[in-house]
């Protein structure tokens, strides 16, 4: 059984003491690839060394995610621009929209969301996106960019099914994580909708851990308990979750 982590920040400082450790822990448990969002370019060194340590497991993302989106936000676009250029990556992401922290970055967080849009249609890879109290705002961007040159991947999907099959007409697979776990989530009310096809797995790892260990520090392993939870609600075993789920993520990176 392969499992894939399609969005985990193994990078974190939150990992700084024990990181060899809790990726032999998601190794040994059938976690064997992870694919790395950015966050903005004072992450990328960490990401490349992450690579460098483990070149057979981890796949590389380049972007500026929304809440670094700010006054200098121009000078972070090149450097994702100037990365991309130099080097393949497998995905533009994580890139999108967070009015939870600050809603008066709006306009700039549109601008940087579609310019990355366009240099993902350039390189021809599929966008990762964050969204956070933002769906309409996302909508109207990708409503602008639809087509078959845009895909990718709704990342922490925590809206509602509505919101879910509006994503998948856009080309975006669900990423489902911890969320799926809690009593308030909601989503997993509604998911045994979705075909399994549009789904695939991740931790977003520091963050959101599933139940049990909500509220304590996330990691790759505990993608196991998002797979024993989608099993449950699609009746169908964590092993035939973890092979299309794993399958749809080759499908979104090529590899």
């Amino acid at each position: 059984m392969i499992i894939t982590d399609t969005h985990t920040h193994l990078y974190s400082e939150a990992f700084n003491e024990d990181r060899d450790d809790m990726i032999k822990r998601a190794l040994e448990t059938k976690v064997s690839r992870f694919f790395i969002p950015a966050i903005d370019s004072s992450h990328t060194e960490a990401m490349l060394q992450l690579e460098s340590d483990y070149p057979n497991h981890m796949f590389l993302m380049m972007g500026l995610h929304p809440t670094s989106v700010k006054a200098h936000y121009k000078e972070e676009l090149q450097h994702v621009e100037d990365m991309l250029a130099k080097r393949h990556f497998y995905a533009v992401g994580e890139i999108g929209i967070d009015l939870y922290w600050d809603t008066s970055t709006l306009e700039i967080q549109k601008t940087a969301f579609k310019h990355q849009i366009q240099l993902a249609k350039q390189y021809k890879l599929p966008i990762v996106i964050h969204c956070r109290e933002a769906f309409n705002e996302i909508f109207e961007v990708l409503e602008t960019e639809k087509g078959d040159d845009l895909f990718g991947i709704f990342h922490c999907f925590t809206g509602t099914l509505e919101q879910a099959n509006q994503a998948i007409s856009y080309n975006m697979k669900l990423g489902i994580g911890g969320v799926a776990t809690f009593k308030n989530g909601k989503i997993d009310q509604f998911l045994n909708q979705i075909d399994l096809k549009h789904i695939v797995l991740e931790t977003d790892s520091p963050y959101l851990s599933p139940k049990p260990y909500r509220g304590k520090r996330n990691e790759s392993s505990y993608i196991k308990k998002v797979l024993e939870k989608l099993s449950e609600i699609y009746n169908v075993s964590e092993e035939k979750i973890a092979e299309i789920t794993t399958q749809n993520s080759k499908d979104v990176f090529s590899i």
